[in-house]
């Protein structure tokens, strides 16, 4: 979408020209946030004061249509349109009433070691990351006391869980101290588990008090502080409201129930206002999403209007919808009028290797038959290291480019985010700290251009010297002349320069880790005939890599260390396994001429559409089993849930059916032309695969059989 030349239907026509509280839904792909986008260029057209407009959407990455409009050359110029989350929003006016709220809100000013502190301190807000951090340090002494030993989870997944269920009470609007007894109520299994229950719920507590001795404040403490305590003030009420007298809130059904309670007090306020519902969606309910909720905002609007017609899928893709739909249903489903173009081609294999072997084969032949690789996405429910690595081969082996999106993964679990941590090790002796030799090799393999895991697990053999005091490595020289032939003298000469800068950097004063990777990888592995140089996924996470390193050294407290000792506790809060925080430039649309690998609800909230789709694992129960959380629930911490009503197998069936119709509503329509579906009779661990959506597609393909239209050109194999 080009922000200075907007083509524009008479319905969002209308919606730009509106000038009051205007409710607008419709699916997706409809037009709703051109007609947005439209609305917010008018405003600025017409003379509106820039920053008397507030554009919310539920997450940041959702927003880049707007930030791209208020990039045009052509606008007016002025002051600056805002565009925040609710999460932002609450964090500026937090830090701005700071010194009205602290005390209210119970910041202390002696902490519980005595030490002096003073709610009058800036408050520190913490990242994703932080948070994990500050929760590794007051948890692991539980951990190692046995806490949630019944339970059989990694440490860094109880932090992230714990601080789900701190995030959930403050977006659903419960105290935090009713998390364990709302998941009581509802469990109706072993009794063991009501004790994990508790056990979490004292970690919360622990948290959340650690936070209120410090002046730290992770998301929910945010939240809550702005809801309970500064959004009350009739001062923030009259800044707020009449700061931003026009409101642009897109994509409302993916945000919180407490969200929308604020913009139902902030709506009668507003001078205009355009609330933006995507129906059907809902992809965020594992984050508190509540369509439900967002509905009760068109009463309070004083005109509502739908679209209903697509400017993205083709009639063969929207019959395909339908028929799917009623498949998922198990509903007989109407006769479909015959298309001319296959909406949905797809091959049984019986293993997985000839599955990826297929899809790659399909992705080529697009590729060569002139469709820009970018308008192609590879969605998985999960996507694994082994079958990224797997698919990716296969894919440059047939000279297509590719790139990958996988958010809410551990840092630890990126190859090239390893890569650096290990180089970093090496070029630290003070650190004291010897990285294994394999993962030596994986470094080596990653920053090396050419240097396959055999010649790098060669190599690391002979020049990785643990006892050496300093950087432990030695030159390509000390190696035999017959393994230098085998190494390859030009991979050798590029270890060479590697070695160089690492010895250079260790010989002067330590600088901060940010700043070290960054030079690493400026100066070294982004340079031709280094790893990152052709391999823009490897770049993004160095990028990310960067930012946290970065964001740790500003929150970490210094007081105890130097800035070694700051880099070294991140190196361990890294490898103890923190969830990474969500970084915007991995969401941006990647270059055009690499198709995209992504997990299928990540690709959903990009909310990009593309031409192809290819469902990988189709027959895998992935695409309809919700993520193993046994310290958390997001149905039952969740306003619609009434407490103390129990979680039955029913709703549980019935969670993940509608879980997979959105799902796969969602993912059509965002798709032009054509989806492909890779099966296999076994599936990646080697298990027989008869998931939901196979069957739901069997049912379709027995109805075409029957006399209505088949959408499938490829023969299905036995």
């Amino acid at each position: 979408m080009e922000a200075t030349a907007l083509t524009l239907s008479p319905e969002q026509q209308d919606v730009a020209e509106d000038r009051g509280t205007l409710f607008l839904r419709g699916p997706a792909g409809s037009g709703k946030t051109t007609a947005g986008v439209a609305r917010l260029r008018r405003l600025l057209e017409e003379g509106v004061p820039a920053d008397s407009i507030l554009v919310l959407t539920p997450q940041r990455t959702l927003a880049e249509p707007y930030f791209a409009a208020l990039r045009a050359p052509d606008l007016p110029a002025g002051g600056l349109t805002t565009v925040l989350t609710v999460g932002g929003l609450a964090q500026r006016a937090v830090e701005l009433f700071w010194p009205l709220v602290a005390e209210a809100a119970g910041f202390a000013s002696v902490d519980s070691l005595g030490e002096s502190t003073s709610p009058d301190d800036e408050p520190v807000f913490l990242t994703l990351e932080t948070a994990q951090y500050h929760m590794a340090r007051l948890v692991r002494p539980l951990l190692e006391q046995g806490a949630f030993s019944t339970a059989r989870i990694r440490p860094h997944r109880v932090y992230s869980q714990v601080l789900d269920n701190l995030n959930k009470a403050a977006v659903v609007g419960f105290p935090y101290t009713e998390i364990a007894a709302r998941l009581q109520g509802a469990w109706m299994g072993e009794p063991a588990q009501a004790r994990v229950y508790q056990e979490a719920q004292e970690c919360a507590r622990l948290f959340r008090e650690y936070c209120l001795a410090h002046n730290l404040l992770d998301f929910s403490l945010q939240l809550e502080t702005f809801i309970n305590h500064v959004w009350p003030l009739e001062l923030c009420r009259r800044y707020l409201c009449g700061r931003f007298r026009h409101l642009i809130v897109d994509n409302v059904e993916e945000d919180t129930p407490v969200a929308h309670d604020l913009l139902a007090q902030w709506l009668p306020h507003a001078q205009s206002a355009l609330v933006i519902y995507d129906e059907g969606a809902g992809y965020r309910r594992f984050l508190g999403a509540d369509p439900e909720s967002a509905e009760r905002l068109a009463d309070l609007c004083a005109r509502r209007t739908r679209f209903t017609r697509s400017h993205v899928t083709t009639p063969p893709i929207e019959a395909l919808a339908e028929r799917l739909s009623f498949a998922l249903r198990q509903e007989p489903e109407p006769p479909a009028p015959a298309a001319a173009e296959p909406a949905l081609v797809l091959e049984h294999h019986r293993y997985q290797p000839q599955m990826l072997d297929w899809v790659a084969d399909q992705v080529a032949d697009l590729v060569r038959q002139g469709v820009p690789p970018a308008e192609i996405v590879v969605l998985a429910p999960f996507l694994s290291d082994s079958l990224r690595f797997s698919l990716a081969t296969r894919l440059e082996a047939r000279d297509v480019r590719w790139r990958s999106h996988r958010p809410s993964r551990a840092l630890r679990e990126e190859p090239a985010a390893r890569c650096l941590l290990t180089l970093a090790d090496l070029a630290h002796p003070a650190w004291n700290r010897r990285p294994p030799e394999d993962d030596v090799v994986a470094a080596l393999s990653q920053a090396i251009e050419g240097l396959d895991p055999i010649r790098a697990h060669l190599l690391a053999k002979i020049v990785y010297r643990p006892q050496l005091e300093g950087v432990p490595l030695t030159g390509f020289e000390r190696v035999r002349a017959d393994t230098q032939e085998r190494i390859t003298y030009l991979a050798g000469q590029r270890y060479d320069r590697l070695l160089a800068w690492l010895q250079a950097y260790a010989q002067g004063p330590p600088a901060t880790l940010d700043h070290f990777l960054s030079r690493l990888f400026g100066e070294v592995l982004s340079q031709r005939g280094f790893g990152f140089y052709r391999h823009p996924d490897r770049g993004e996470a160095a990028a990310n890599l960067i930012e946290s390193a970065r964001k740790f050294r500003w929150v970490a407290d210094q007081d105890d260390g130097s800035e070694v000792d700051t880099a070294h506790e991140y190196v361990l809060m890294v490898e103890d396994g923190v969830m990474a925080a969500q970084y915007v430039g991995g969401w941006r649309p990647g270059p055009e001429d690499a198709v995209l690998l992504a997990p299928a609800y990540t690709f959903l909230m990009a909310n990009r559409p593309v031409d192809y789709q290819v469902w990988l694992n189709a027959g895998g129960s992935g695409w309809w089993e919700r993520l193993y959380q046994p310290l958390t629930h997001p149905h039952v911490l969740s306003r619609a849930w009434p407490q103390g009503r129990p979680w039955t197998d029913a709703d549980e069936f019935r969670a993940r059916q509608e879980g997979l119709q959105a799902l796969v509503r969602g993912l059509l329509r965002r798709c032009r032309r054509r989806v492909y579906l890779g099966l296999s009779q076994f599936g990646e661990e080697g298990y027989d695969e008869r998931g939901p959506l196979l069957q739901a597609v069997q049912r379709l393909l027995r109805a075409g059989e029957n006399g209505s239209h088949r959408d499938t050109e490829a023969q299905r194999r036995e």
